[in-house]
């Protein structure tokens, strides 16, 4: 694992406060009747006027400044003029910051008005299942164990876990080493290191797991076209426990 410097957990941790600022912003703004370019348009000035910049913009060719995905859609989701946001969707919200050379990563999955109880329990239990995977989870762990508490949680609330996408580690780049999977054995993965910096994501289906790739060639959605919920946050991990970069101070898991 990539252990980072003082220095460098300092400008991590200013991207990762914008990354969530921007998440807190997002919330305010999703209504019925917004399209998702004109969120991702406002969150992109956003994140400017803080200091950083959006790091998916032009990030292998994606068009958008951040990734918004509508009910059966996963991940990756372009912002389109022509995507308008109803009464009874869910979206998610995938935003990358950039700033000063380092990144923070962080999504959430917003109700968009009255949603259906089945795509509340989906919203909960893929929030839950972060904080199962960080809750006994410490240096000196292996990552696998993390990884195995996330999918147990999300089979047991009758819901499964995409297996082709994952967390990742961050820092320098958006993507780097190692991959923080959202579902294995305890004893698989990487040993964590002090000061270590990951990017957590569970990816929860509310149907089967299987996904499928929109002619787009971003856009991951599931086949059997029922709702997927995203929520992720970017953790130091330290001797004195871990860090969550990415909450927000009014969130009711802030103890940690």
């Amino acid at each position: 694992m990539i252990q980072k410097t003082p220095a460098e957990i300092v400008l991590i941790k200013k991207a990762c406060e914008i990354t969530r600022d921007a998440l807190v912003f997002a919330k305010t703004l999703i209504k019925p009747g917004i399209s998702t370019l004109t969120l991702d348009n406002a969150l992109e000035k956003f994140i400017i006027d803080c200091g950083g910049s959006p790091a998916c913009k032009g990030y292998e060719g994606f068009p958008g400044a951040t990734c918004i995905s509508v009910n059966e859609m996963v991940v990756h989701g372009i912002p389109s003029e022509d995507i308008v946001l109803e009464e009874g969707d869910i979206v998610s919200v995938d935003i990358v910051v950039a700033y000063k050379g380092y990144h923070g990563d962080a999504a959430r999955t917003y109700a968009v008005g009255s949603v259906s109880e089945e795509k509340q329990k989906l919203m909960k239990v893929t929030k839950e299942c972060f904080f199962k995977g960080i809750e006994n989870i410490r240096i000196g762990d292996r990552l696998g164990k993390l990884s195995n508490a996330i999918q147990t949680h999300a089979e047991q609330n009758g819901f499964s876990v995409v297996r082709e996408l994952c967390g990742h580690g961050i820092g320098k780049r958006m993507h780097e080493a190692p991959s923080v999977l959202n579902y294995g054995k305890p004893t698989d993965g990487p040993i964590i290191t002090e000061n270590a910096v990951l990017a957590i994501e569970p990816m929860i289906n509310a149907g089967k797991k299987e996904i499928g790739m929109l002619s787009d060639g971003w856009g991951i959605v599931t086949r059997d076209g029922k709702p997927s919920a995203h929520y992720e946050n970017t953790v130091l991990f330290t001797r004195e426990g871990l860090q969550i970069l990415t909450l927000e101070e009014t969130d009711e898991y802030h103890k940690w």
